[in-house]
């Protein structure tokens, strides 16, 4: 009863959202302008998700505890003030028409809980852009356009050396061509939790790369925090959250979300008995 309460108040709020009753100051780009941002220009991106939104409000994820600390630096990161570092949040405030309706239900439960957190701390002066770019299969309801987002996104490291930041669950580009567009592919493994802790650690091993190098960025919130550090010291620097996750959900034409087996792969023992030598080959540092 509680949830079907919380969704009809959901529904009325973003109702009053779409007729313009409840203001909406924050505007962002869509997917496609959000690509070819990426894809024609040098700009670095940091991502905000439902779960970084939840963190500034004080609470807590699964693979990441929240602090006062952690809340104030996404806030700031939020209204971060250089253009060239693109923040994308949820395009959730026009419409969520193209959402199928398990999405366009969860994320008007989001902004009735956290609508305030969004006018609060985004700088409507800034231009926003889609946290959706690297999540873009699952929540959409006509996937037939996701082959061409995929291909547009492979070009934007195409032919380039890239820095892959990740936890040891993650695995991106092991198992499918998501990273083969690439020149050269090397991996620096995180923390597979609480990796806030060790981005001291992680941004030593990343600085010991040249500028010339691509960071793809998949380590959760520690992500954000690495992105700015990255970015002001002049590297080009992608937040890709779980692209990797939603490309092999497109790969494999999955109806809704699926386990992955590579993610229990955590032992280079492991590792090698899945076929994936080629990854452990690409692991310069743990962390």
């Amino acid at each position: 009863m509680k949830q079907k309460i919380k969704d009809i108040l959901a529904a009325i709020a973003y109702f009053l959202y779409e007729k313009g009753i409840l203001h909406n100051r924050i505007k962002v780009h869509d997917i496609d302008e959000t690509i070819n941002e990426l894809l024609h220009t040098e700009k670095s991106m940091v991502r905000f998700g439902d779960g970084e939104i939840v963190m500034i409000k004080g609470g807590d994820l699964m693979l990441q505890k929240a602090s006062p600390e952690i809340a104030e630096g996404l806030r700031r990161i939020l209204s971060y003030p250089d253009e060239k570092l693109m923040v994308t949040i949820p395009d959730i405030f026009e419409t969520l028409s193209d959402h199928h309706s398990a999405s366009r239900q969860f994320w008007r439960d989001h902004l009735l809980f956290c609508r305030k957190t969004y006018e609060r701390y985004c700088d409507p002066g800034r231009s926003y852009y889609s946290t959706f770019v690297s999540r873009c299969y699952y929540y959409v309801a006509d996937r037939s356009g996701c082959g061409a987002q995929f291909a547009k996104i492979r070009k934007i490291w195409e032919n380039r050396d890239i820095v892959v930041v990740e936890g040891e669950r993650t695995h991106n580009g092991v198992g499918n061509d998501l990273l083969d567009t690439a020149r050269s592919t090397e991996r620096i493994i995180c923390p597979p939790s609480d990796a806030y802790r060790a981005v001291p650690a992680i941004l030593d091993a990343c600085t010991a790369y040249g500028k010339d190098r691509l960071f793809l960025l998949s380590v959760g919130v520690a992500a954000k925090f690495l992105a700015v550090k990255l970015f002001e010291q002049g590297y080009r620097v992608l937040d890709i959250g779980n692209l990797d996750m939603e490309y092999e959900w497109f790969v494999r034409r999955s109806s809704g979300k699926i386990k992955l087996e590579k993610h229990d792969c955590t032992s280079v023992a492991a590792n090698r008995a899945a076929g994936y030598t080629a990854y452990l080959e690409q692991i310069k540092v743990r962390v």
